[in-house]
């Protein structure tokens, strides 16, 4: 049995001073860390390029509202979302762990990203000439397989930055992608995103989904500049089933995973409201393309803020102190959401776009957990470790389509739970190990 199976203690790394190298493989990383730093940051910021035109709080929904509308549809998102997230980095999690180089499946799953939204642009180029009944389940469907690449495609971009980057350094990545990808997504929605929005029928969303794919096969090809020295090939099982009982088995006996796993439950639910936020600001105060286009800019725009500030904390702090600030900021939205749309006017809405700065912080927090487990165990167990939470992660978002449907009949209900449940998550924060800490040792 495995140490993660087991939920045995792991050795941790010293802070402050970087450990002396150890082996010829280490110096090697030590050697080519900062091209490897430059290298996937500009593979993530080619991602966040991509990301801001298939945003989940504005784009995605408001595509959803022209082919479908019903609210309990815009609610299947999220659990489509993070269910697929979830299982496919279960099941791929032993290959990628045997792999003498993981960024070949972070290659990968980046040119399936692509062909995916390819697929989608290429749906889209008929909307207002044909009748296209099948549309909302075929758009479904690519919207669970993409996921499903996507959450491959971050567990091994964190794999390879765990392999790669020290823990020191972590945040610093996590800093320059945030800030630079923000950037650049900013412009390219500046310059594209209105005119496309406005294009009558929904066909400018061929032009969305399009330029998407090629971005996402421009982060695929950025890839190959990582320098990666390959692993001993590995053996670890790869049957589904075992799989997922090893993931029931580490819940059981890692009671330091346990915790960060059900605060991780618990804030997840954020995601319910995700593709509602846009709709209670359309509805509500009558927004357009133009204040879509704004949303999209301010919450990218505050994601790479909160990145550079998450990154340089957590180097400097440890992750707790910052998720748990995080989690408290982040249980707040959904009341200031309430109460911008029903304070402003469709003449002083432009308020409203505060809604999707504080959103920002979702994405960051999602990435400061996965940094925060990335210190708790050794390298060789990160896949199956992220795995795991994705699994926990996934358990709310079934509820998806019943809080649409709720949206629907009692907003201000709705996203008044959904506050209190993310602020039960902050509170929890307090009773999670922080790696860091000397003098502590996790609890099995």
């Amino acid at each position: 049995m495995n140490s993660h199976e087991t939920g045995s203690e792991s050795t941790q790394e010293p802070f402050g001073k970087p450990p002396a190298p150890e082996t010829p493989q280490q110096s090697e990383r030590i050697a080519w860390e900062w091209w490897n730093m430059l290298s996937l940051s500009l593979h993530h910021v080619m991602l966040r390029l991509a990301w801001i035109f298939k945003t989940e709080t504005v784009i995605m929904p408001a595509f959803l509202d022209v082919i479908a509308g019903a609210g309990w549809i815009r609610g299947c998102l999220p659990v489509l979302n993070r269910i697929s997230q979830s299982v496919a980095p279960v099941l791929f999690s032993a290959r990628l762990r045997n792999a003498p180089r993981k960024t070949v499946l972070l290659m990968q799953s980046s040119f399936l990203m692509s062909a995916l939204f390819g697929a989608l642009a290429a749906f889209c180029s008929q909307l207002g000439s044909v009748e296209m009944q099948w549309l909302p389940a075929a758009f479904l469907m690519i919207y669970a397989l993409f996921f499903a690449s996507t959450g491959v495609n971050q567990m091994c971009f964190n794999t390879v930055q765990g392999k790669l980057i020290r823990a020191h350094h972590r945040g610093r990545l996590m800093s320059i992608a945030g800030m630079a990808g923000s950037l650049v997504a900013m412009v390219g929605a500046w310059c594209f995103l209105t005119g496309w929005l406005a294009v009558p029928d929904g066909r400018g969303f061929m032009w969305i989904f399009g330029f998407t794919s090629a971005c996402f096969l421009g982060a695929g090809l950025l890839i190959s500049l990582v320098h990666e020295p390959p692993d001993e090939p590995g053996n670890s099982e790869s049957h589904p089933l075992r799989l997922f009982q090893n993931v029931a088995r580490t819940l059981k006996t890692d009671q330091t995973l346990q915790r960060v796993a059900f605060v991780a439950a618990l804030f997840i639910s954020t995601l319910l409201l995700f593709p509602h936020y846009q709709w209670l600001g359309r509805t509500r105060l009558g927004a357009g393309a133009a204040d879509l286009m704004i949303w999209v800019i301010v919450q990218n725009l505050s994601v790479g803020i909160f990145s550079w500030l998450a990154g340089y904390c957590g180097d400097r702090y440890g992750y707790r102190i910052v998720i748990r600030c995080e989690m408290f900021a982040l249980a707040m939205v959904p009341v200031i959401a309430l109460s911008l749309a029903y304070s402003l006017t469709p003449e002083t809405r432009g308020w409203y776009a505060f809604t999707f700065w504080l959103l920002g912080l979702t994405p960051v927090t999602i990435k400061t957990m996965f940094n925060y487990v990335l210190e708790l165990v050794e390298e060789e167990h990160h896949p199956h470790y992220f795995s795991t939470l994705n699994i926990c992660m996934a358990l709310p978002l079934f509820f998806s389509p019943v809080v649409g449907w709720l949206v629907d009949w009692n907003t201000t209900l709705v996203f008044t739970a959904i506050s209190l449940i993310v602020f039960s998550a902050a509170l929890l924060t307090f009773r999670m190990h922080e790696p860091r800490d000397a003098g502590e040792k996790p609890a099995h």
